[in-house]
This record gives C-alpha cells, sequence and structure tokens, in this order.
C-alpha cells in the first residue's frame, strides 16, 4: 500500500517537471517574480490592516508577510483552510492585545476588495459562460436536496427559533464581549481614504500581478491572448477558489480553465497549461512560505509560532477593555 502511494507521488513530481520542461525557464523566472511581488503586496496589506486595529503592537512587514505567506503554504498543501488558521493564530500570538475574533474580522477586511472583485466576476462569467459557474458551484446539488425533503426547511426554522429563545440569554453576554473584539480588527474602515491607500491600492496592484502570472503562462503555451481570454482564465481561477474543495482547488481549476478556454485553444494545450501553472505556483508558494517564514521569524521561532497557533485557547486572550 505504501509503496502504491509513493509510486503515485513519484509518478506526480517527475509528471510536474517534465511538464515544467515545456516552458522557457525566462517565462518561469518571470511569472515567479510576479507572484513573488503578489504575496509581498497581500503581505504589505495585513501589516496595514493590522497596524490599524492594534497600533501598539506595531507589526512589522517581515511578520506580516511570514504569516501571510506562510498560510498560503500550508493551505496549498492541505485542505478546510488549515493554512488560514494557522495564520490566524500566528497573528494573535505575534501582535499584543489580539485576539482571535479581531484577527478573524482582519481576514474578512483583507479579503473585502477580492470578495468584491468575486462578484463582479461571477456576474461576468453568468453574462459570458452562463453554464461555467454551476461546475464550480454545489447550487444545483442542494436544490434538488432540499426539493426531495420539503418539510426539512419548516423543522430547521423552528429548531433555529427554539435555539434562539432558550440558548440566546446564556450567550448574549458572550457575544457582546467578542463583538467589541471582533469591531476591533476592522478599525480601518473608519477612515475609507487610509482603506483605498492602504489595503485597496495595494490588493488592486496584488490582482494585476496575479493577472500578469495567468498571462505569462498563456503565452508560454501558446493560448490567445486577448482582453476576453485572460479575464475568463482570472474568473475561472477566481471560481475554484470560492468553492475549492481540495487542497488549492486542484482539478476544479483545470475542470474550469477547460471549460472556459475550449472556444478559444485545444483542450490539451488548456489543460497543459493549468496543470503546469498550478504545479509550478504550488511548488513556489511552500518554497516561498518557508523562506519567509524563515526570514520574518526564524527556525526555532516559526517553530514555536506553529505550535502555539494549534494550542491558544480562546480563554486565554486579554479581556476586552
Amino acid at each position: 500500500m505504501l509503496a502504491s502511494v509513493l509510486g503515485d507521488l513519484w509518478n506526480w513530481v517527475t509528471g510536474v517537471f517534465e511538464r515544467i520542461g515545456d516552458v522557457s525557464p525566462y517565462w518561469i523566472v518571470l511569472a515567479l517574480g510576479l507572484k513573488t511581488c503578489e504575496s509581498a503586496l497581500l503581505g504589505l496589506t495585513w501589516r496595514n490592516i493590522l497596524r490599524a486595529a492594534y497600533p501598539k503592537g506595531n507589526l512589522s512587514f517581515k511578520t506580516a508577510w511570514g504569516a501571510s505567506q506562510g498560510g498560503t503554504a500550508i493551505n496549498a498543501l492541505a485542505p478546510a483552510q488549515a493554512g488560514t488558521a494557522a495564520m490566524i493564530g500566528i497573528f494573535r500570538t505575534s501582535i499584543p492585545g489580539a485576539s482571535v475574533a479581531g484577527v478573524t474580522t482582519a481576514a474578512f477586511v483583507q479579503a473585502a476588495f477580492f470578495l468584491v472583485l468575486s462578484v463582479l466576476m461571477v456576474l461576468g462569467v453568468a453574462v459570458s459562460r452562463p453554464h461555467t459557474a454551476s461546475k464550480g458551484s454545489p447550487a444545483d446539488e442542494g436544490s434538488n436536496f432540499f426539493a426531495s425533503h420539503p418539510l426539512l426547511i419548516p423543522l430547521i426554522v423552528v429548531a433555529l427559533m427554539a435555539a434562539v429563545y432558550f440558548i440566546w440569554p446564556k450567550v448574549k453576554p458572550w457575544l457582546s464581549k467578542e463583538w467589541r473584539k471582533a469591531k476591533q480588527g476592522a478599525a480601518i474602515f473608519s477612515d475609507w481614504r487610509n482603506y483605498a491607500k492602504n489595503v485597496a491600492a495595494p490588493s488592486a496592484a496584488s490582482y494585476v500581478c496575479r493577472i500578469g502570472v495567468n498571462t505569462i503562462f498563456m503565452a508560454g503555451f501558446g493560448l490567445p491572448i486577448t482582453a476576453f481570454t485572460i479575464f475568463l482564465v482570472a474568473s475561472s481561477h477566481m471560481l475554484s477558489g470560492i468553492f475549492a474543495i481540495t487542497p488549492g482547488g486542484v482539478g476544479q481549476t483545470q475542470a474550469l480553465d477547460v471549460a472556459t478556454l475550449s472556444k478559444f485553444a485545444p483542450t490539451k494545450s488548456v489543460a497543459a497549461f493549468s496543470i503546469t501553472q498550478d504545479s509550478i505556483l504550488t511548488i513556489w508558494n511552500v518554497v516561498l512560505g518557508i523562506a519567509v517564514m524563515l526570514w520574518a521569524f526564524g527556525w526555532h521561532q516559526m517553530r514555536d509560532l506553529l505550535t502555539k497557533s494549534r494550542r491558544k485557547k480562546p480563554a486565554q486572550e486579554p479581556a476586552a477593555p
């Protein structure tokens, strides 16, 4: 059994490097340079958001980038957003006075720009490729399930009402305290000019870098490069990220890329482009994550931070002022 698993892993690794060999090293270096810039810009947005939330913490760019890219590296290998949870834990232990609720809210603030962009792209894909969006969404399965169980929705509503009636008085004080902590993580929203300058602008620049990476790989595999095909690839990858089930959305990304680009290029070329880009970027996310975390924290501190981020309990958080 173990030999079979190791054999499959070896075949995957050798296949990845064979596909990498199909791309000019100049394209790869340029793409990885842009990918690194994208990662650094995202680290910058994290620093700005958390400095606004916890000004006394004086979070450095190096620490913010290390935690952000370290979480991305873990997400590339592990399911269920394990990297995001580790990143929140690292920020929690690295910033004096930070709380899990506040850092979690900061994560929503950091994602807000991309969430709006995602909605616009999903709408664009729904108009331009109406059957593509459904390939990445579980909506059809959910609607069929509830249609075959018509009594389930009323039962859920009654259960929720009963839970609110009996449980709400007990959880209200705790929720009020957590709400105060959570609002602290969104402090940058109190100054929209500050948000536009320190969050929206670097987020937009990071997305331009992401588009550049897609365009470079498309050129490397001879796919047609137009504003529309670049938009389709960006939308495909955005959808895959929203509905990701596997680590890094592997498999879903390839299916969506083929579905969106099949009218513009041979399916074999699209699949090769998608698999190679995913493979290279997954490897680079892990390598870059390790490198930046070592630069930011050093080996021993990195190990201690990852351990503390898993073991830290909410009861250890400081009380809200």
